[in-house]
This record gives C-alpha cells, structure tokens and sequence, in this order.
C-alpha cells in the first residue's frame, strides 16, 4: 500500500522530533558513565515508568497478541498475564532492595552480593550474555515485527526496513543515553497507546465486522472471547495452570525478571530514591497489565473475520516473503484498512513503539559491556569521555548484529517461547539470592547453563510424547535440581562478602541469620526493623487483585457485560483502597 504525503508528513515530523530529543539530551549524557545509563540518578517516577511501559510497548507486542488470540484466544494471554505476579513482587519486595545497593547495573550486583573471583566472572560473563545475547535475540524479535509491518504497510523489503527504523533510532540513543531514552519514551508511548486505540476503532468499523456487536456474535469470534479456559481442557493446563502454578515466579523474561532485574532495574537505579523507584515500578505494572491489552485484543479478534487463516493472509499480500507469513502478521494487515492521516498516524505510533523498545535495549545492553565487562576486566583506568565512546560504538554494533539475526526468525510467538523456554527455572533463585546467603555465584552458573542447556535439548531433540505445557516443568525441574545441588556442595561467599552485602541492602529475614550473627560477633550489628517481606507480600496480593480486576472490568465493558463488569470494579476499588491503607511506600 502507498502512504499519502499527509501520512509521510506524520511520520517524518515523529522522526525529527526524536532525533531531537537525542540532540538535546547529549551534553548531558556525556558528562560520564553513570549519566549516559542512569541519568545521574536524579529521575522522578512517572518518567521511569511512563519508559518501563514504553519500553514494554514494542512493535512485536501486538504481532504477539494477535498470534496469541488467533491460535488460543484471549485466555491465551495468561501466558504473559502471569508475570503480573513478578511485577508486584518487584514493586513490594525488591525495589527497595535494588535502590539501596547503589550499583550501576543489575549485574555489577554479582560482585556485591558474591564476590571474589567467582562474582567477578560471572559479572562479566552475564554482561555478555545478556547484554549481548540474549538482547541481540529480544531486538531480533522486535526488528522482525518492524520488517513484516514494513512488508505489508509499506511494500518494503526486510533490509529497507530496518535500515530506515534502525538509523535513527540508533542515532538518538547513542547520543542521549537514558535521558534521551526517558524523554522520548514519554512521548513514544502516548503515541503508540493513541495509535492502538485507533488502530481497534477502524478495525470495528470494516463492514465484515460489522462493529463491536457484531465482532462479538460472529461465529468464528465466539469462542475465542473467554477470560478463562474452559475448566478440566488440555488448555486449562497450558494457558492458566503452568503460568500462575509455575512459570511466573520460575521463568527470566525480559521486563518480568523474577526478583527484577534487566531494564526495570535500570530505571529503578535510575530513580531518585526508593519511593521513586517503587512509585515507578506500581506504575508500570498497572498499565502495562490493565490499561495496554484490549485495544490489541480487539484487532486480534477483528483479524480472525477478515482474515480468517493465514492462506488469506498470503493471498492479500502475494509481496511479502512467504516464510515470515505467520498470524503475527494479521495485526500490521488490518492496519492497512487505516486511511490518509490515521494511517500516517499508527505508522508513527508502531515506529514509536520499535524506538521506544530498541532504544531501551541498546542503552540497557551497552551498559553491561561498558560497565560490566569493558571498565571492569578491559580498561579499569578509562576515562569517562572514554566510556562513553565505547557505549556508543556498542549501541551502533548490537544494533547490526540484531538486525541480522532478525532475518532468520518467523514468527513472534516462536521467539516468546524461546526466551521462556531458555530462561525456565532461573527465576527461583533470583528471587532467594536476596533472601539465602547460602546461595553463590556458582549457583547462578549452574542454574544459567542448565537452563540453556535443557532449552536446546527439548528445542532439538524433545522426547516424543511431551505435552507442549510439560517442557516447561521439565526444564523448570531439571533447573532447580541442578542450582540448589551445585549451591549445597559448593563453598559460600566469604564472610567479609556477606556482612557487607546485609549492611548496604539490608533484605532482613531468617535466610540471613547466620551473617546477623557474624556482624553481632564483629560488633557491627545495626537494630533490625521489622522484616518488610510479609507486609510486601500483602500489599503485592491487593495490587495483583485490584489490577486483574481493571484488566477484566474493561474486558467485560466491551464485552457488554455490565453487572460483571461493575462487581469487577467495585473489588478493584476495594482493593486499591485497602492497598493505599497499607501505604504504598
């Protein structure tokens, strides 16, 4: 389809006002290494979390939905919605605790918290392997979704796209670090909100949907509409009790790290001060879960009636390469009913959220390699002009190498799997090494390559027979047996490393007895507050219910459901309310 000049005129006036925004934000950033990737530590809430929500709100985000709804329907989203209960833990539980240690990324916390030599290794390995690795894997999924937009809106081929989406997303960010970042995000993600909004409003009104009426009593819609799987299906146990059983509080993925970790822990180190970063972090998870998903939904639902299979998609865009013709696909092809000035408009918006996405993640990436690998094992003496440079041609070069792994995948939700499958059975000990000192550096080895050993193996060779559900468990299983094993036969961290650790974080609880008692032998015990886990825990339950409860209060406003819908916001009400009777912070 050919955009209008009205449509290229949004686009281009988007594009310039980002680069801008990269321009204004350069002499600051590059003042030093903690301004490039932190901002000097001095960000307020809502701008962190207007960027966590952002960052969240990529250009493969609604492929996935759409994917996800076409193939499950919408209680296939509990296969994300799940990681809701990670959030609220990160917000309650670990904010706090990550503020307080001062580091400059999550993984100089391996040093912190473990270390000697060992924590040193695994500082600079993890640097490597999720700067460079896994985010090179994350980016290639949204780069994918950007080409098959590219392909179907624009008539563009995979490397077109990606050099026009690339270029000036890699310019803003490399010369504004995170301040450029957290300023455009702001305005990227209204953009992108706006542009999904509009996007489901068209979808509505194609006459084979015959509006919001009509989309939902049509027959091949029906069944697709449940908040739930049916109870006792084969699907009751892949899309609801796996996720809320064992894939939350198990599974790394990236924005729901079990504990926090990853860019949510950038911006929370990048906050103020606690309230900040907990403030930041409520933020997030409330939009992130409840306000984003129905307009995407909605066009998912919308896609199944004027696309119904992926045939029909192939034969409407006989241009686009027929590898990548996947139900992704159906969200940019009911983009392309959009007319002059709406169309520039959501195309603006889906470039908004590829930049808002890939930006995050070359600033997020190129702080482990500056900080993490280049300043601590490469050139401890580097200058902070320096260390700036090195983050820049960093940012220039994962970009590069993403965009090429981008044109080996297919289809989002393979990439998703992927991610969960490789990360299954880590996140158990990112949530105890805060609060079990016994836990050490070769622990985080073991449980890393278990992980990624046992993705691989049920990827390329999975037993016959294996439910799709169980591959999950099983790694998650084999995982755990092998960390904890390692933890147990091998030594802790020092004493010195210990005490140090508990006096700069301060995690509280019976897991750290025995380092409390060690201070008190060295005369430096400090009085001891009441632990704050239980009450994080309570107020992190009233949170997850009230933001379940707004999810499904829009769900069922949509749906016409209205008594429901006023019982589900009564108890989102009521639950908002008990959780500010407990103080958020």
């Amino acid at each position: 389809m050919r955009l209008a000049p009205i449509d290229w005129a949004i686009v281009a006036l988007f594009l310039a006002a980002s680069l801008a925004a990269g321009v204004w934000a350069s002499r600051r950033a590059s003042r030093d290494a903690e301004s490039y990737f932190l901002s000097g530590r001095r960000m307020p809430w809502w701008l962190l979390g207007f960027s966590m929500v952002a960052t969240t709100f990529s250009t493969d985000t609604p492929n996935l939905v759409t994917d996800i709804v076409r193939r499950g329907g919408v209680a296939g989203n509990w296969s994300w919605w799940a990681f809701l209960l990670t959030g609220m833990l990160t917000v309650f539980v670990y904010a706090a605790l990550w503020r307080r240690t001062g580091v400059t990324t999550d993984v100089e916390f391996y040093e912190l918290r473990y270390g000697g030599r060992p924590g040193a290794l695994l500082r600079g390995f993890r640097a490597l392997y999720l700067g460079v690795l896994v985010n090179v894997l994350i980016m290639a999924s949204v780069h994918l979704a950007a080409i098959k937009i590219g392909g179907v809106m624009l008539g563009l081929g995979p490397v077109p796209t990606l050099l026009v989406a690339g270029v000036v997303t890699v310019i803003f960010t490399s010369l504004g670090g995170l301040l450029g970042v957290l300023v455009t995000d702001f305005v990227l993600f209204i953009a992108a909100l706006s542009g999904a909004v509009v996007a489901a409003v068209v979808a509505l009104r194609h006459p084979d949907v015959g509006g919001l009426s009509g989309l939902l009593s049509h027959a091949s819609v029906r069944g697709r509409l449940a908040f739930f799987p049916e109870p006792g299906s084969a699907e009751m146990v892949t899309l609801l009790v796996v996720p809320l059983g064992v894939q939350w509080w198990s599974t790394w993925y990236p924005g729901s790290e079990p504990g926090g970790g990853g860019y949510v822990a950038q911006r929370m180190l990048a906050a103020k001060d606690e309230r900040h970063a907990v403030l930041a972090t409520l933020f997030f998870n409330a939009a992130h879960y409840a306000l984003r998903p129905w307009p995407w939904i909605v066009v998912a639902l919308a896609s199944v009636v004027v696309y119904p299979d992926t045939a029909s998609l192939a034969r409407a865009f006989p241009g686009v390469d027929p590898s990548v013709v996947r139900d992704d696909m159906a969200y940019p092809a009911m983009l392309t009913l959009l007319g002059p000035g709406a169309l520039g408009f959501v195309v603006a918006s889906l470039v908004a959220a590829y930049m808002s996405t890939i930006s995050t993640h070359l600033n997020w990436g190129a702080s482990y390699v500056v900080k993490d690998f280049y300043e601590r094992f490469v050139r401890k003496e580097a200058s902070a002009r320096e260390l700036v440079l090195v983050g820049r041609v960093a940012t220039v070069l994962m970009l590069v190498l993403s965009a090429l792994v981008a044109l080996s995948l297919h289809s989002a939700l393979d990439a998703f799997e992927l991610l969960l499958h490789v990360g299954a059975g880590t996140g158990l000990l990112f949530i105890l090494r805060w609060f079990w000192w016994r836990i050490n550096a070769y622990s985080e080895l073991a449980a890393m390559l278990a992980s990624a050993g046992v993705a691989l193996w049920l990827r390329v060779a999975p037993p016959a027979g294996l439910p799709a559900w169980a591959t999950l468990v099983v790694g998650v299983g084999v995982t755990t047996v092998a960390w904890v094993g390692v933890t147990l036969v091998t030594p802790p961290s020092s004493d010195d490393t210990l005490c140090a650790f508990y006096r700069k974080a301060r995690p509280g609880g019976p897991g750290w007895a025995r380092v409390r008692a060690s201070l008190e032998a060295r005369g430096q015990a400090e009085p001891e507050p009441a632990w704050p886990v239980p009450l994080g825990l309570t107020r992190a339950a009233l949170a997850v219910l009230s933001v379940y409860c707004a999810l499904f209060t829009i769900g069922s406003v949509l749906y016409g459901r209205w008594a429901l819908a006023v019982g589900l916001a009564v108890v989102c009400a009521s639950g908002a309310a008990a959780l500010r009777r407990l103080r958020v912070v």
